[in-house]
């Protein structure tokens, strides 16, 4: 199986590409899904963070209280390391075991931590979804309703555009409207396709 995958900064369109891939019948794994699903109710992990945390991580009906362990563990960077260590390998495990049940010419990781874990080493082809940082801010500020400086500090805290761009296998702009994305998207399947028949090949 030809893995390709996909990233980008907040605000960049990754879901936009991902959807037009989905609608092409691509297979795609979301990283953020599967990091959910692995703390859901009744998950080991879940199990691990509640006695690490205490219950109040949890809310009434034994879910995950995100936002609150989002505040414990990115106001101590030792919390936040243990949480990754738990996490991380058990994400790349289960997006292992859902490649392995696909059928297609390639399938899309779509995660927008690829980069900043181990996470690349499961793909044969990065591909990165561009955007001018000023495109981010305004498009992230409409969607989440939120100030243009919430926006600014969580680009900050990401891996930083240039490194992005330099560990991209291709670069997808999706800088202009939707017409063109919908172009570029078709062209970059097209090449996938190519190179997922290159690889069955050798």
């Amino acid at each position: 199986m030809f893995v390709v995958g996909l990233t980008g900064g907040i605000g960049s369109g990754k879901s936009a590409v991902s959807d037009r891939l989905a609608e092409k019948s691509i297979p795609i794994i979301d990283a953020d899904i599967v990091a959910r699903e692995v703390v859901a109710p009744g998950e080991p992990a879940l199990d691990s963070i509640a006695k690490r945390f205490g219950a109040d991580v949890l809310l009434e009906d034994g879910a995950l209280n995100r936002p609150k362990l989002r505040a414990i563990v990115f106001a101590d960077e030792k919390q936040r390391t243990w949480l990754e260590q738990l996490l991380h390998p058990l994400i790349r495990e289960r997006i292992l075991e859902k490649l392995e049940l696909l059928e297609s010419q390639y399938a899309v990781l779509a995660s927008p931590l690829l980069l900043e874990t181990d996470q690349h080493l499961l793909v044969n082809h990065v591909v990165v979804v561009d955007a001018p940082e000023s495109v981010q801010i305004e498009r992230t500020a409409v969607r989440d309703s939120t100030s243009q400086d919430q926006v600014r500090a969580i680009i900050s805290a990401q891996m930083p555009r240039e490194e992005r761009l330099k560990r991209a296998d291709t670069v997808l702009d999706n800088s202009g409207d939707q017409s063109l994305l919908d172009s570029n998207v078709a062209a970059l399947h097209k090449k996938l396709l190519q190179l997922a028949k290159q690889e069955q090949d050798i």
